[in-house]
């Protein structure tokens, strides 16, 4: 059996894995979308390294565009095998990869202008909303902890990996003659004691894991500080400046979080009286979605709801659906806190937010979440002096906070807490995704430092005989 590393190697996006058995079957594990890297991010996702029309079955392990955004794009190009997922993460693709095809049609005429100024042709968008759509019947939902037997060479158990709603640990196993082999690959894997979703849960004993280490370097700070934190930039803001909380944040999970803790602070008596918005129709669907799927909700928020009906919703908290409302924010007065997509304030209407108010002392910009090094977030984040927002430069007068505990991602204490379920002595390899490479590197050193063996940092392609 091959297994190829087609992204997401020594960077953070794009996760794709091909695995090819003996007999000739092919799996994709993930097949997701490069993100930030400005306009060398079209040309990285037209080169896929493989045909689409050969791929059988695609295994998806959640719904973020940097693991699903390239499905629509791959159906296009003669893609009709299965989609297998979890039934939560098939509900958000619909939404999800719908959005991602609007946002291509934007950004190919943003990308268009830039190269009519070159003298060089217009290109097509990657995919458009129908190809979207129509790629949709190819989705498979398959339940946590339900084997699904893939012609009898084949079988794939999810589970949960804590990360979003839906997101899965994939197990595999697969047969070849008398021998079997144990894949697994962790997809993201999630933090713990969260206000949600469920912790990350064991899975069986693996031959060879494929593992993301997004924070590999560093240490989150408790999630139970972060309420206090959301709280104090709450009123430092928009009781004692008079201003406004400007959250970029990620449609599907980030968004509910910040929402389910303003809904805990307005349950307790402890926010002001303000408004709070949430400024993203994905955010809007997904938190309805979210509503839907309490089998993924935690013991704690369950108990929270005997006495909260609706943990996603209060008086003063409006879902934003039209352009005209959210143009609306933009010239209001009073001060109010503002949740809006993109995560890494690249795309979507924070964008609109950021470059009416980065420039106003009396703004805070909250980042809950990673920012990929190249993305506006991280130039803003990082206490850049001034940056391009639709090619206009702005400079950054607005105050600047994070709360890293808020990140849907595990530390590297947590991700090795995670392994934890598995018997280093058994493991034949483990391999390093998803991740800057200095990151990965001192991932890898760690590990190394703690017992783990055979352990390999990926580069772009690799192919390896397992």
């Amino acid at each position: 059996m091959k297994l190829q590393f087609m992204g997401a190697t020594r960077e953070v996006t794009g996760s794709k894995h091909l695995i090819t058995t003996k007999s000739g079957l092919k799996i994709l594990l993930d097949c997701g979308m490069y993100q930030g890297k400005g306009l060398e991010t079209d040309a990285m996702n037209r080169d896929l390294g493989f045909n689409p029309a050969e791929i059988d079955y695609l295994i998806l392990s959640h719904a973020h565009i940097d693991h699903s955004g390239l499905i629509p794009f791959i159906y296009k190009l003669g893609f009709r095998g299965t989609v297998l997922c979890t039934p939560a993460t098939r509900d958000l693709c619909a939404i999800m990869l719908a959005d991602a095809g609007r946002i291509q049609l934007q950004d190919t005429a943003t990308f268009n202008k830039k190269r009519k100024a070159q003298g060089l042709d217009p290109v097509e968008p990657i995919y458009d909303e129908q190809d979207a759509q129509a790629c949709m019947s190819c989705f498979i939902s398959v339940p946590y902890h339900k084997k699904f037997n893939i012609e009898g060479e084949v079988t794939v158990e999810f589970y949960d990996a804590g990360h979003i709603l839906g997101s899965a640990c994939v197990y595999l196993e697969i047969k070849e003659g008398r021998r079997k082999i144990r894949l697994g690959f962790t997809g993201d894997i999630g933090r713990y004691d969260k206000q949600i979703l469920k912790d990350p849960e064991p899975f069986p004993q693996v031959d060879y894991l494929i593992m993301e280490s997004t924070y590999g370097d560093r240490r989150h700070e408790s999630i139970k500080d972060a309420e206090q934190e959301l709280l104090m930039a709450v009123l430092d803001t928009c009781t004692k400046k008079k201003g406004k909380l400007i959250i970029p944040s990620f449609a599907i999970g980030r968004a509910q979080e910040i929402i389910y803790a303003l809904d805990r602070l307005e349950h307790a008596g402890l926010l002001p009286d303000i408004d709070v918005f949430v400024d993203s129709p994905l955010s809007v669907s997904a938190t309805s979605i979210m509503r839907l799927h309490t089998e993924c909700f935690n013991e704690a928020i369950a108990e929270y709801c005997k006495t909260d009906s609706d943990p996603f919703g209060f008086d003063r908290l409006h879902y934003i659906q039209s352009v005209m409302e959210s143009k609306q924010l933009n010239v209001r007065h009073k001060p109010c806190v503002i949740i809006s997509a993109s995560g890494m304030m690249e795309a979507g209407r924070v964008k609109h937010h950021l470059a009416n108010h980065i420039e106003n002392p009396s703004t805070t910009v909250l980042c809950v979440g990673y920012c990929e090094p190249s993305t506006l977030g991280a130039k803003i984040m990082r206490g850049d002096e001034e940056v391009s927002i639709f090619g206009q430069r702005h400079k950054v007068r607005a105050e600047l906070r994070r709360i890293d505990s808020l990140s849907g991602h595990g530390d590297y204490e947590e991700m090795i807490r995670y392994i934890s379920c598995q018997d280093k002595k058994k493991l034949k390899g483990l391999f390093i995704v998803h991740g800057e490479e200095e990151t990965q590197q001192h991932f890898a050193a760690t590990l190394g430092e703690r017992g783990w063996k055979h352990v390999s940092v990926p580069t772009f392609r690799e192919e390896v005989e397992l």
